[in-house]
Formats: structure tokens, sequence, C-alpha cells
């Protein structure tokens, strides 16, 4: 049986001279063997809420709580059973991948018999062996992401926070990295993952929450946000111009659901009980050259969309 090991209650924050509030309400709770891939749009408030988690802000209002014990003790006596692996490079870019994992494990408080051991360990776990004598800064882009997962594993915390872990990185060295976090939480540890690539979340989280204004919107398995997602009908018109709002059977498939636009595409999102048969009719009556016609499930990226809306967010 799977249990919390992180458990956040009503955390609220708000930064000086802010006019809204950062974080309003925050109710999460982190797992041991299981990985929370946590979604939101720029500004949402992911940051705000991993700094917290990272010690770098100081709680204002709620409860951080590992393991029933007050956050703020726990990091204090510690600091080791959380780690961080930032969206930035974490390293020393002069020193070579062995140097800063010597220094790290040295900054771990481990014996000198033990900062051995993990240092080789580490090196292991991120295929780095035949790297350890170049400078971190002479990496690809793969390996410094790797150099920044084998620091994070050295200390063999409790809780990882893994942001944005894969930015910039081949399609080998992302599945390398998410098989790498898989297996830490296959070993018991729990893992926050913050992502805006929705594949990745599908295919490594257990459970996903999606905050957006500081507030979270919803939080679940996987399974139960794929399964209440919407029955879709994805199609394509051949003159999409001709397709518009102003267009009678845009209306008329309205009155079914949401309609949006996905590049080529239009996809309805039909509301409970709307049958199929419906659609198609009205679709036929609509005198539209339909080109390609799909029935599924809404994914992860359409739920997330319809929650956070489709504006964009520059801040």
């Amino acid at each position: 049986m799977k249990t919390d090991l992180l458990h956040i209650s009503h955390l609220s924050f708000q930064y000086k001279g802010a006019k809204e509030a950062a974080l309003t309400d925050v109710s999460l709770s982190a797992q041991r063997g299981q990985i929370l891939g946590l979604l939101g749009p720029n500004g949402a408030g992911k940051t705000t809420l991993i700094s917290h988690l990272s010690a770098n802000l100081s709680i204002q209002s709620g409860d951080i709580l590992i393991d029933g014990e007050p956050f703020a003790k726990v990091y204090r006596n510690t600091p080791t059973r959380i780690s961080v692996a930032p969206q930035e490079y974490a390293f020393y870019p002069m020193l070579t991948v062995l140097e800063n994992l010597k220094c790290f494990a040295a900054a771990c408080d481990l014996s000198s018999h033990l900062q051995q051991n993990r240092v080789q360990a580490c090196l292991d776990f991120a295929q780095l062996n035949h790297f350890s004598d170049t400078r971190a800064q002479n990496l690809s882009g793969g390996l410094k992401r790797r150099l920044n997962l084998a620091i994070a594993v050295l200390s063999q915390p409790d809780l990882y926070l893994f942001d944005e872990p894969t930015v910039g990185v081949d399609p080998q060295s992302r599945a390398f990295i998410l098989d790498a976090i898989k297996h830490l939480a296959s070993q018991g540890a729990a893992i926050i993952y913050t992502s805006h690539y929705m594949e990745e979340i599908e295919a490594i989280a257990d459970r996903v929450a999606i905050l957006d204004r500081g507030r979270i919107l919803c939080c679940d398995t996987l399974s139960n946000l794929l399964q209440q997602g919407a029955m879709t009908v994805r199609f394509q018109v051949k003159d999409a111009s001709f397709f518009t709002p102003a267009h009678a059977s845009y209306a008329a498939l309205l009155a079914y659901g949401s309609l949006q636009a996905d590049g080529t595409h239009h996809i309805l999102s039909l509301r409970p009980q709307t049958p199929l048969s419906q659609v198609f009719t009205t679709l036929d009556n609509s005198k539209l050259a339909i080109q390609d016609i799909q029935v599924g499930r809404a994914t992860l990226e359409h739920v997330f969309m319809t929650l956070t809306d489709r504006k964009l967010r520059d801040d």
C-alpha cells in the first residue's frame, strides 16, 4: 500500500507588492513509489510551489509535512531527504563530471567511504562512466541533463522534484531519463515531475495535478482524468476558411458541446450522453467537405487546455 511521504495542506503565498496570490489554498500529496505529474501554464504557480519544497521560500499560510513532521524541521535536520533537479543546469561547468559528483557528494556530508560508493553508483546510474573526465561545459545537452540527474540521486533522497528535466535533449536521452525516473519511483521514492510535454506526463505519471493561477484545478490518477475526459469527434474540413463561427453548422455543432480548432482539424468535445448519431447527422447535413473524421476520448493535452483555456501565457 502506497503511503504519503509529502502532504501539502491549504498552502497560500503572495509575493510582496503583488496584486494577486501566487498560490491559493493548494493541497497536494506525493506518495512513496509514485510519480505525481504537475502541469500548469506559465505563471500558474509551479515555480513558487517548488521553491517552497526546496526551502527557498518560507510558508506564509498552510502546512507542508514530510512523514507527518513539519517540512522546516525535516529540512533543517536532514536536508538530503529532498532533492531538486532544476530546469537550469545545477553543476560547475569548469569541473569534470567526476569532480562535480565528488563536490556534491561532499556537500551531502557523507563519510569518505560512502562518498566514493555513491559517486560510482551515480556514474553507473546515469551511464556517465565514459565521460567522468570530461568538463561539464563540454558535454552535450543530453549528457548535461544526465549529470543533473546523477547529482540529484547522490544522497538517495526520499522525495525528488524534477523540474523540466528533459528540456533540449534528443529522443534517446529523453527516453533514458524517463526510464531512470520511473526506476527511482519503483525503488520507493516519491517523485514530483513538472513538464510542458504532455506525452511525458502520460508516459510516467501515476497521478496528475493541474495548477493554474495559483490554484489546483484537479488532482487524480491519470487513468481517471482521461476516462472523465469528454468523448471527442475530430474532423477535418476541406476548406477550413469556409467553416467559421458564422457558419450555420458551426452553431449546430455547438449544441452538442465545445468546438475548438487544432491545426487543420476541429475537435468537438461532446457533452455527456450526446448520441454520436446526431453529431454525424449534423455533419452530413452540413454539406461540408469532411476529409477525415475520428472518434475518441480527450487526451491529457485536451483536458489541460479545456481546464486552463487556450490563451497565451507570456508571464
